[in-house]
């Protein structure tokens, strides 16, 4: 497999003060006033960097947090100021909240894991005994947790983080109130497209106008499981597993090859086969997701086709 992929960037642009780099994303901050995030081809599962890229899988993430960003902007304001390149989005410079705003519909995942062990509360919100794995929720919950800039994220009551001062009790509201009402709308689209948005999480920053914005993705594979809705109630009748869209195929591979990212576990040997198997994947979510066909970007010379569209974008404006 020779096809071009972005591992890794350090470009160097007018106005740039700082170079962020996560663990999918490279994030460049200009003159304190945009942000230029480069979504990357890496993977990331089991907090571990996988050691190949994978073909188209930073356009797929980018267009369809794009997508969502415009589809939502009615509801609450949002970073994006403009998408100049397929894995590119340019957006206002804003300060993070240290927060991350998580919202589930469905017992699923860690919240399952910590309710089979016994709680009946994930960040102060109470659950009802009897639930089965994969049940919905009475109404979505909000299970917040940290951000850490090293190790894992923390679990976090609303309490805790108005008690700590994390974030002001009047922004956290509104904070709260967003994220409720983008769930919705994430849930009436992914109905639509015979999909249940099962939880997901937001990011939200304040701009330098005291504005608060939501940043980062929205309503990918990445930051949201998705299960089909077709057959989701027989499934669950009859105690199966339901059928999901997420990046969990990935660590599925990884645990059958004796991988969870723990010390002294090496990451399995990624095959061309595998690669491309993930890469049509995410393609395939992606179409999936937005009900639109994917169309595959020229990746001939993608740092330079990467590059000339940013500097496009920061010379005309």
């Amino acid at each position: 497999m020779t096809q071009n992929v972005i591992l890794k960037t350090n470009f160097r642009l007018p106005g740039q003060k700082r170079i962020y780099k996560g663990k999918v994303r490279d994030v460049y901050t200009i003159d304190d006033k945009y942000l230029v995030m480069v979504t990357t081809d890496r993977i990331s599962a089991f907090d571990v960097v996988l050691p190949r890229g994978i073909p188209y899988k930073g356009q797929v993430l980018n267009q369809i947090a794009v997508k969502f960003l415009d589809a939502t902007a009615d509801i609450c304001p949002n970073w994006k100021i403009a998408s100049p390149d397929p894995s590119v989005t340019i957006g206002r410079y804003c300060k993070p909240f240290p927060v991350e705003m998580i919202i589930r519909g469905y017992l699923t995942g860690s919240s399952w894991r910590s309710y089979k062990n016994g709680s009946r509360e994930i960040c102060g919100v109470p659950i009802s005994d009897g639930m089965k794995e994969h049940e919905r929720f009475p109404q979505p919950i909000v299970t917040p947790t940290t951000k850490a800039t090293e190790g894992h994220d923390e679990d976090i009551s609303k309490e805790e983080i108005i008690r700590q001062g994390l974030v002001s009790p009047e922004d956290y509201a509104l904070l709260e109130k967003y994220t409720r009402e983008l769930f919705r709308r994430g849930t009436e689209m992914a109905r639509e497209k015979g999909l249940i948005l099962v939880d997901t999480k937001y990011e939200f920053g304040k701009g330098d106008d005291s504005t608060i914005y939501l940043i980062d993705e929205i309503h990918t594979p990445d930051s949201s499981r998705y299960f089909y809705l077709d057959g989701y109630e027989e499934r669950q009748a009859k105690g199966e597993q339901q059928k999901q869209l997420s990046k969990e195929f990935v660590r599925e591979w990884l645990m059958a090859n004796n991988f969870m990212g723990n010390a002294g576990q090496r990451v399995p040997e990624m095959t061309d086969e595998i690669v491309s198997q993930i890469s049509e994947r995410y393609i395939e979510l992606y179409e999936q997701i937005t009900g639109e066909r994917f169309v595959r970007s020229d990746t001939s010379q993608v740092m330079k086709r990467v590059e000339e569209n940013i500097l496009g974008w920061l010379q005309s404006n």
